[in-house]
């Protein structure tokens, strides 16, 4: 599953998921969290389990209520047999909420007959400010990236998340960085936080820029019109392609060298690393 681009949809909206299933995005998030009132979750839980199964587009998440939270169990019960590709962990505060998500995840495809372990899991790490003093999820189950939420984390600091000029408010800035270095060391790939006006696509431009530029591998979207900014902003440009297949195929042929050089230019396993990251391996 690629994850350059994630688009949520509330999952009590028919049209909106729709429109989201028959988008470019990588991976479509079908969420019954943030989109989706108290009153409503139970009528969109239930329509959305009827509704996974007959899903045959790849990459669909379900992000599901915190863990805590009243609805939480009752929503991995209901999308567990639709076979999502993964759930997304809202407000994760912890290694902990991964281990017991997983616990939770493995009764319930060992209840229904599924491969152990075939659901994966993307977790919002940043959305308050206890999380970021847990920050280190090496060897979490079934984690495959990070998420970054802006959002939800300025309202818990009580400040706005960007200024005018797209600038972040220094905490926020601060748990961006974390996080990012957090996905480094845990060796997973880091998500950016949505830009929140689907008009300005000028200003999404500039941030997911930005954002593969300070090392993020994809961003979460909120509308089907950021879907190919941001897929544009993550795809590799043929140069770099070929520069990443140059390194990898000259360290292939001499996996133990220190420096090689490539076309006049010294190269290490550092760049060995960076190349294998741009061709996804």
């Amino acid at each position: 599953m690629r994850l350059r681009s994630l688009l949520f949809a509330p999952a009590d909206s028919e049209r909106k998921l729709a429109k989201a299933l028959a988008s470019e995005a990588d991976a479509v998030v079908l969420d019954l969290e943030d989109a989706v009132g108290p009153p409503a979750k139970e009528g969109a839980r239930a329509a959305l389990a009827a509704a996974l199964p007959g899903m045959a587009r790849p990459g669909v998440v379900v992000r599901v209520n915190a863990r805590g939270t009243a609805w939480y169990l009752a929503d991995l019960a209901a999308v567990v047999p639709g076979r999502p590709a993964a759930v997304m962990l809202p407000k994760c505060t912890g290694i902990e909420d991964l281990r017991a998500l997983d616990h939770h995840l493995e009764a319930l495809e060992t209840a229904h007959g599924l491969p152990l372990g075939g659901i994966a899991v993307l977790a919002l790490v940043t959305e308050t400010a206890a999380s970021l003093h847990r920050l280190d999820y090496r060897g979490a189950p079934r984690l495959r990236a990070l998420c970054f939420g802006a959002e939800d984390l300025s309202s818990d600091l009580g400040v706005l998340p960007r200024d005018a000029a797209g600038i972040y408010a220094a905490p926020v800035a601060q748990a961006r960085g974390a996080m990012l270095l957090a996905a480094a060391a845990a060796g997973l790939p880091a998500l950016d936080t949505p830009f929140p006006d689907p008009r300005d696509l000028p200003g999404l431009e500039r941030e997911t820029r930005a954002a593969a530029r300070d090392g993020f591998a994809g961003k979460l979207c909120i509308h089907p019109a950021q879907v190919a900014p941001v897929n544009a902003a993550f795809t590799p440009s043929p140069e770099r392609l070929r520069w990443a297949e140059a390194v990898h195929a000259a360290f292939t042929a001499d996996p133990g060298a220190g420096v090689l050089s490539l076309k006049g230019q010294m190269i290490e396993p550092l760049h060995w690393r960076l190349a294998r990251r741009i061709l996804g391996l």
